[in-house]
């Protein structure tokens, strides 16, 4: 049994709880990056059209907002650890019934079931992480989302070399849900994180209350960018005739391989530089890579260069936040909470809203909304840093 000691009046978790959350969150990446390369072949099974196999992605956003909102009660009056097991079994069994289900109605059901299980365990392992490592987590924060950057990326690397292997959609599935599987093993053995208790009188409830919407406000803008941005730079480009379509699907790989690059290099400036600092640096960069687009509109090399300069700015953005925020107000499960739905919503509500608009205004309505947004992010941050935040 790993040892538990109580310093300082706060519980001290061995560094075998951070590593357990690690290896689990690679398996997160994993299940995020699977459904996108298996959607062709999800339809074949179906027999349905294209427009009715997106429904799948709809599903499992839904999920995971679900699982956002109920875990942050869940993690408050439960044990985490087993919760966290058990809900990475749900996501488990789901993965293994996928391949096996042509009934797109059934299929639709058993992605929402996908995420909640996801929604719950992500929420789980940034909301214990905290728990466990309190005021110095920056860095621990910064790590866990690099890792989980680490399995999105090999995510569909994996499930395609397992369908060139075994030509089955079936043994794809099965040998991710017993990777997932495994991925969650060692987290169970291990003693649960105290939950925090929240320590705000009845003057600072309001004040409080004020600083959680601001900041899930901030997840919207962030998240949507991202989400938005990923999704629909593919077709700018080639909307705009400055790549085909398979030179334009990278755009997408080099913004999410920048953002997983820079998560790495921001686990040491975490421990350097307050989060203060890192959140105002990482959105200048993002307002000056999509500025750079906005004066030149037709150059493909800036394209890529501010799509690069995009990821790597949005990289640290999301860890950042929450080391930020625990240095001012406690956060318990209810509260992270929040900020995971504000991040879940701002996911399916931006690419929606650009993709009834992408036609009748143009591509560039895309680099438009991702700028504004990251100034209204920026504005946010410098207004929580002066009355709420002063690190």
């Amino acid at each position: 049994m790993t040892k538990v000691s109580l310093r300082g009046g706060r519980l001290t978790v061995p560094l075998a709880t951070t590593a357990a959350y690690y290896i689990a969150f690679i398996g997160l990446g994993l299940v995020s990056a699977s459904l996108g390369p298996t959607l062709p072949a999800l339809r074949e099974l179906t027999g349905v059209s294209l427009s009715e196999i997106s429904y799948l992605i709809t599903a499992r956003s839904v999920g995971y907002l679900g699982g956002s909102i109920i875990g942050g009660q869940l993690y408050d009056r439960l044990r985490g650890h087993p919760l966290f097991f058990g809900f990475g079994l749900l996501t488990v069994a789901m993965l293994a019934l996928t391949p096996t289900i042509s009934l797109l109605w059934l299929l639709v059901a058993v992605m929402v079931l996908t995420g909640i299980g996801q929604g719950v365990i992500d929420l789980g392992g940034n909301t214990m992480l905290v728990w466990v490592h309190r005021e110095r987590v920056d860095p621990y924060m910064n790590g866990l989302h690099f890792i989980w950057g680490v399995g999105a990326f090999l995510g569909p690397v994996l499930v395609a070399q397992l369908l060139l292997w075994a030509n089955d959609l079936r043994w794809a599935y099965w040998a991710l849900a017993l990777l997932v599987f495994l991925s969650l093993l060692w987290i169970v053995r291990l003693p649960s994180p105290q939950p925090v208790v929240e320590e705000n009188g009845e003057g600072q409830r309001e004040k409080v209350g004020l600083l959680v919407a601001l900041i899930t406000i901030f997840f919207f803008c962030i998240i949507g960018v991202e989400v938005a941005y990923a999704g629909w730079i593919t077709t700018y480009a080639v909307e705009l005739e400055m790549l085909d379509e398979i030179n334009a699907a990278y755009l997408a790989s080099a913004l999410f391989g920048a953002l997983t690059v820079a998560r790495l290099v921001g686990i040491p400036l975490a421990a350097r530089f307050t989060p203060k600092q890192i959140l105002v640096g990482d959105l200048i960069l993002c307002l000056v890579s999509l500025g750079l687009v906005l004066l030149f509109p037709q150059s493909v090399a800036i394209l890529w260069v501010g799509t690069i300069g995009l990821g790597a700015g949005m990289a640290s953005l999301f860890p950042s936040m929450l080391a930020w925020v625990q240095k001012r107000a406690t956060l318990s499960g209810k509260t992270t909470s929040w900020f995971f739905v504000g991040g879940s919503l701002g996911g399916m509500v931006v690419p929606w809203w650009i993709g009834q608009l992408f036609e009748s205004i143009g591509p560039g309505f895309l680099i438009w909304v991702s700028f504004g947004a990251m100034a209204l992010t920026l504005l946010l941050v410098m207004g929580l840093a002066r009355r709420f935040l002063v690190r």
